[in-house]
């Protein structure tokens, strides 16, 4: 009787930290936390430093003199820079929704042993891992067969399914939805869209969260697609927009070598290029840095909802 209480003593004994070493483990993660944090506080603070000092002092946490040209130039677009906010905002809901859809019917169809085509579609999703059609046939579908060119479709299509997300949710599906419950709701009458979406979907939202981020930082950051399809300014997303205005930044302070050397400084001075790369990380991070706890609530959800019980 007294063995096995005497055993889980002991086992908490083993877990359980001294005070001390509590606090060194607190302070290490505080610090390994504070140095992933950091670089990102030393962007903020550069994008808000005089383009001025920052020539000539160089990069400082602590800078002379604070200043918002930077951000002050990249407002200058106007409208422009939340017409494209919202175009962005509205293809990374729309795709990501779109995308942890597609891939989670994909996915769980291929992890059922009794699904008759299972290898064919396997082999569909693992070869465009290898091999690719290029960029030309790629311009040709979106652009002349789907004709998809000057719309917000072509920034959302041509990404909405990646093999890989596939085979992490098929790999998902087949290792943490217990046979079980399909089984029962099969019993219980249930088809197979409603056993996937009662049964399967509420279990596997740590597997659908990680997709879900992939898809979204996919769509958030994503520009190449707008330099190949997007000709109309008003679908054009966050990322080619200040992309666009470091270009004009860049071609601007090469052309004016011709200048005088006064109106040069007085061309530099008013074009901030440091600080503005700087706050065009700034406003290109934050928002998508609220989508962090949103995925880790369903993170954290997903793992403490309960399986099959004996």
């Amino acid at each position: 009787m007294h063995g096995p209480k005497r055993k889980r003593k002991k086992q908490r004994d083993v877990y359980h930290l001294s005070p001390f070493w509590n606090a060194v483990t607190h302070l290490l993660i505080g610090l390994f936390s504070f140095a992933c944090v950091y670089p990102f506080l030393f962007v903020v603070v550069i994008s808000f430093t005089d383009e001025t000092v920052l020539a000539t002092n160089g990069y400082s946490i602590f800078p002379e003199k604070w200043s918002v040209d930077a951000y002050t130039y990249i407002f200058k677009t106007g409208d422009q820079l939340l017409r494209s906010y919202g175009v962005t905002i509205f293809i990374t809901l729309v795709g990501t929704l779109l995308s942890i859809s597609i891939v989670s019917l994909y996915a769980y169809a291929l992890s059922r042993n009794y699904f008759a085509y299972k290898g064919i579609f396997s082999f569909l999703a693992f070869f465009t891992m290898l091999f690719g059609g290029g960029l030309v046939p790629s311009y040709i579908v979106v652009s002349q067969v789907l004709h998809l060119k000057d719309t917000v479709w072509a920034l959302i299509l041509p990404m909405s399914v990646g093999a890989f997300s596939i085979l992490i949710m098929r790999t998902f599906f087949k290792t943490m939805v217990p046979d079980a419950i399909v089984e029962s709701g099969k019993i219980d009458g249930a088809s197979e869209f409603r056993v996937f979406f009662n049964l399967v979907l509420p279990i596997s939202l740590p597997g659908l969260a990680t997709i879900g981020l992939f898809s979204a930082l996919g769509y958030w950051n994503d520009w190449f697609n707008a330099l190949l399809y997007i000709d109309d300014a008003r679908l054009l997303p966050l990322q080619s927009l200040l992309m666009k205005v470091e270009t004009n930044i860049q071609f601007i302070l090469q052309n004016s070598t011709s200048v005088s050397g006064s109106d040069r400084s007085m061309i530099a001075r008013s074009l901030p290029a440091e600080t503005t790369r700087m706050a065009m990380v700034v406003l290109a991070t934050v928002p998508i840095i609220f989508a962090y706890p949103f995925f880790q609530r369903y993170f954290v959800q997903g793992l403490t909802i309960g399986a099959v019980k004996e």
